[in-house]
């Protein structure tokens, strides 16, 4: 290696660095998502599958809070520092795919100056260790295509199986990959090649603890996830949404660049064909069958994540690679120089507004609800009134209240929802002296001062009484307002146990 790239790779490496580094700022001052929380929960009980999602999320976040304690920057810190070997293998594959040190410098950091990579790590959910594999993904394939030994096909199932134990949404991997050996002629070959067939079967067995655990259990996970792409009706209104979304989350610079790229590598505007091939089919796979489901159901913006790995190597190519006209030279030149700065820029703002609400003069914003500010000094009062009413255990009627009363009060308290329990279906339920003394029960709010209970658990207690009605505040705007109740007599079963939709009869 040459001076200047070892001076380029030096450069890229200290960047990412820098990246994580303001990542595990935001991270330290953000209290945690309601989703995040759940996560958490999980990640205290270990399982093969959970309701919502396979067990990924709930490894990187043990893996965090054995080094930094159940805090925010503990549940955030392996996904903070899975940037590091997305970011590796990011640059491999473009070092492999398209040539030269600054295409796969640029694609670097273009992906971690995205939204999605950014806030994708730091919100620590699903979508981070997916962003993982899915750099790994295309790395593996990379080599396939640079060494022609079937051995790394090995290696590609191995990742697509951690794809897998990430998100379901990795099943398009498969379709995508096979896309790209029909395309290209020179590898149809490994299509009568066994290699590729025992990397499905890798795949398979690094997934099959999921499909046991979802055999165990009605198979409800896989209902509930893969059931989205059932079509009930006809809604296009949600194809407006899909690509001011994509701006945000991949930042406009980069969302440029990467669509310029994608052109580029249409119109064979850099790299041989193979390598064109692998971005598009994996880029393309997943853009077009989301396009799809737009038309009778939305679509978040976080579902991309799988394509942004590929995304960023074409933002690459088109930045470095292609020919352009003056007029279109000139916009690239200005997008590759300010869409670092702009990504970074649009990073700190969110977080100072998701923390304070400065920005919006205090109101009411889109993270007003999903980040919980304020929740530490709720759950602080809440403490205090169930000591005070002697309240055994804490109820609240959705998995997003159970999480922030999970984390955010005292550990040991005894806290559960009082329906949808197939979501707590790996972890001990309370045990009976803790249900059958005074329960209270936290929702936000309602008028009337009557709490709210499900149907089915409205007269299961002889006596309820409202205690005390506490609000959640960012600054001096108040999010929500909490209504305490204390439940009494308990005339059977606290839980309402009816199956989940997915299960219903």
């Amino acid at each position: 290696m040459n001076p200047t790239d070892a001076r380029l790779v030096r450069n890229t490496a200290l960047t990412v660095l820098a990246l994580v580094a303001l990542r595990l700022v935001g991270a330290t001052w953000t209290p945690l998502t309601f989703d995040e929380a759940y996560y958490w929960t999980w990640s205290k009980h270990l399982a093969f599958g959970y309701y919502d999602h396979p067990p990924a999320v709930a490894l990187v976040i043990r893996l965090g809070t054995m080094i930094a304690g159940d805090t925010e920057l503990g549940v955030r810190l392996g996904s903070i520092l899975l940037a590091l070997p997305m970011s590796y293998a990011v640059y491999r594959a473009a070092v492999i795919l398209f040539g030269g040190q600054r295409v796969a410098a640029t694609a670097t950091i273009l992906l971690n100056v995205t939204m999605m990579a950014a806030v994708g790590t730091l919100i620590v959910t699903p979508d981070s260790p997916l962003l993982v594999a899915s750099s790994f993904i295309v790395l593996c394939l990379a080599k396939v295509l640079e060494t022609g030994r079937g051995a790394w096909w090995l290696a590609v199932g191995a990742a697509v199986g951690a794809a897998l134990l990430s998100k379901y949404t990795a099943l398009f991997f498969g379709p995508a990959i096979l896309i790209w050996l029909i395309s290209v002629p020179k590898l149809r070959r490994w299509l009568i090649s066994p290699w590729p067939y025992l990397g499905g079967l890798v795949s398979l067995l690094i997934f099959s603890p999921v499909i046991l655990w979802n055999a165990d259990h009605h198979w409800v996970s896989f209902i509930k996830q893969l059931g989205r792409s059932r079509v009930e009706d006809f809604k296009p209104v949600f194809l407006a949404e899909l690509v001011p979304t994509q701006i945000v989350f991949a930042t406009p610079l980069v969302f440029i660049l990467g669509v310029m790229g994608l052109y580029a590598l249409f119109k064979r505007g850099g790299g041989a064909s193979a390598a064109r091939g692998l971005i598009n089919a994996i880029f393309w796979t997943v853009v077009l069958y989301f396009t799809l489901h737009a038309l009778h159901a939305r679509v978040e913006a976080n579902w991309f994540a799988p394509v942004y790995p590929a995304f960023a190597i074409a933002a690459a190519v088109a930045a470095n690679l292609t020919r352009w006209d003056r007029h279109q030279q000139r916009v690239v030149d200005f997008c590759l120089r300010w869409a670092a700065p702009t990504g970074i820029l649009m990073f700190a703002l969110l977080i100072v507004q998701a923390n304070t609400g400065a920005l919006t003069g205090y109101r009411r914003d889109a993270t007003v609800r999903s980040v919980g500010v304020g929740w530490s000094e709720l759950a602080s009062a809440i403490e205090t009134v169930r000591a005070h009413t002697g309240a055994t255990c804490v109820l609240a009627p959705d998995y997003g209240t159970t999480g922030w009363l999970a984390f955010y009060l005292p550990k040991g308290t005894c806290v559960a929802q009082i329906t949808q329990r197939i979501r707590w279906v790996n972890m001990p339920e309370p045990d009976a002296a803790q249900l059958s003394g005074k329960l209270l029960y936290v929702d936000e709010a309602r008028p009337g001062g009557q709490p709210y209970l499900p149907s089915s658990l409205k007269d299961s207690f002889t006596r309820i009484e409202r205690v005390a009605e506490l609000s959640r505040k960012r600054g001096p705007l108040i999010i929500e307002n909490y209504a305490l109740d204390l439940l009494e007599g308990a005339k059977g079963d606290v839980f309402d146990r009816s199956p989940p939709p997915e299960l219903a009869p």
